[in-house]
């Protein structure tokens, strides 16, 4: 069993940075593959990035790349989403999710969301 916070979420100017947190607790984390997903108003929920320790390699929504990067620290058990060059259409609560496989096939674990408002 993973539980997870989600922290960092405000409101910021476009072309503003944020860096979300995400708090594990329960099991270790080193074992899952992390992730982050958004969900904006009126739309359903979208992959951002996703970590998987085991293998060294993290994986990014192609719309993203080069703005937003993911990293952890397993022995806090925190993972983070470092979001650069921030626009208005990446308003949204911000979800950290666990997943015990290395593909991301199933997310078992997610937290409650962090708000992420960028004025135009």
């Amino acid at each position: 069993q993973v539980q997870l916070v989600e922290s960092g979420g405000g409101l910021v100017q476009a072309g503003g940075s944020l860096r979300l947190s995400c708090a594990a607790s329960g099991s270790t984390i080193s074992s899952y593959s992390m992730g982050w997903f958004r969900q904006a108003p009126g739309k359903e929920r979208e992959f951002v990035a996703r970590d998987v320790w085991s293998a060294g390699t993290t994986y990014y929504a192609n719309s993203l790349k080069g703005r937003f990067t993911i990293s952890r620290d397993n022995a806090k058990k925190k993972v983070y989403l470092q979001m650069n060059s921030l626009k208005s259409e990446d308003t949204a609560v911000y979800y950290c999710a666990a997943s015990p496989d290395i593909f991301g096939a199933r997310w078992d674990y997610w937290g409650q969301g962090t708000q992420v408002t960028v004025s135009s």
